[in-house]
């Protein structure tokens, strides 16, 4: 088997399913053709004939509004026909298998599946069921990745930094459960940042956490001492009932980002969250809102991001 299943046989992005493994040549050419839509939304005549006659399904078997919006309004701007799906109710209801759904819908002549899933490695699945000539991407599997997301959080990061080398970032969270965390530490180390960091109670990280050559640490203070780019995650709510966690207020006492825990870090760094956010547990209203906060940027730039793997899918 090819060793990765994302790449044709001359490396083309065939699929986006995973960050891991991807060259870094292929994530700044998503960020470069981002970079060229940007101006495309502030446009008064938004689309771009791109995907025309392309028929792309979101299949989300869990609901994400917001994923699944800017995945539709980029699709839409590519001018491609966009065919929301949410399955968790129809067919899964009945018994019918994942694949047989894929085949009935690939029988409509889709071009492309956009799906989110709560298992790990639905994704990778349909795109080895696939035919040759549709793509899928990977808009969050069970706890292990969430690609697209890293990508938005990698263009934002540029954005506002310029480069990757010499920066100092820290994820602060749920480390454990967050497949956003996956992608991002892979995105990060593969484009050349030098010092990255996670900081979350001992609870909420993998093992081996290290491995992935991050610095771990557990006191938020230290944690983000100097770092140039604070990038939150979201507290899995449906995760606070269990031994884990004490509380959602004892969690923001120690892990919550407070105007004075981002006095730590350098003066202009910037605050990041993937959304949709709880204020007060992850994260306080007056840094959300505050000057450092980049989380509305970051959303707008997510619509040019999935536009950039989409056109530059169907194009391979």
């Amino acid at each position: 088997m090819h060793s990765n299943p994302q790449l044709s046989k001359n490396g083309e992005l065939q699929h986006l399913l995973t960050i891991e493994g991807l060259p870094a040549t292929l994530l700044t050419q998503i960020l470069d053709t981002a970079q060229s839509f940007i101006g495309v939304t502030e446009r008064e005549v938004k689309k771009l004939p791109l995907l025309r006659g392309k028929a792309i399904f979101n299949l989300f078997f869990e609901p994400s509004t917001r994923t699944r919006t800017t995945f539709e309004i980029a699709a839409k701007r590519l001018s491609a026909d966009v065919i929301n799906l949410n399955i968790s109710t129809s067919s899964q209801s009945k018994g019918e298998t994942l694949l047989d759904t894929i085949d009935n819908l690939e029988a409509m002549h889709a071009d492309m599946f956009i799906v989110r899933h709560a298992q790990s490695g639905a994704a990778h699945l349909i795109a080895q069921h696939v035919a040759p000539n549709v793509h899928v991407i990977n808009a969050g599997d069970g706890r292990h990745e969430h690609p697209t997301q890293a990508l938005l959080d990698m263009f934002t990061i540029r954005h506002y930094k310029r480069e990757f080398a010499n920066l100092r970032v820290a994820i602060v969270g749920d480390i454990l459960h967050s497949r956003v965390a996956r992608s991002q530490i892979h995105a990060l180390t593969t484009l050349g940042v030098p010092e990255l960091r996670v900081i979350a109670p001992k609870t909420l990280l993998p093992a081996g956490v290290e491995n992935l050559g991050v610095h771990v640490y557990h006191d938020m203070q230290r944690g983000l001492k100097d770092v140039d780019v604070v990038m939150m995650l979201r507290l899995q709510s449906e995760r606070m009932q269990g031994p884990l966690l004490p509380s959602a207020q004892e969690f923001f006492k120690y892990y919550g980002l407070t105007a004075e825990k981002l006095a730590a870090a350098r003066p202009d760094a910037i605050v990041m969250h993937p959304g949709p956010m709880n204020r007060g547990v992850e994260i306080d209203s007056s840094v959300a809102d505050g000057p450092r906060s980049v989380i509305l940027p970051q959303v707008t730039f997510g619509i040019a991001v999935r536009m950039a793997v989409m056109s530059i899918l169907a194009g391979n």
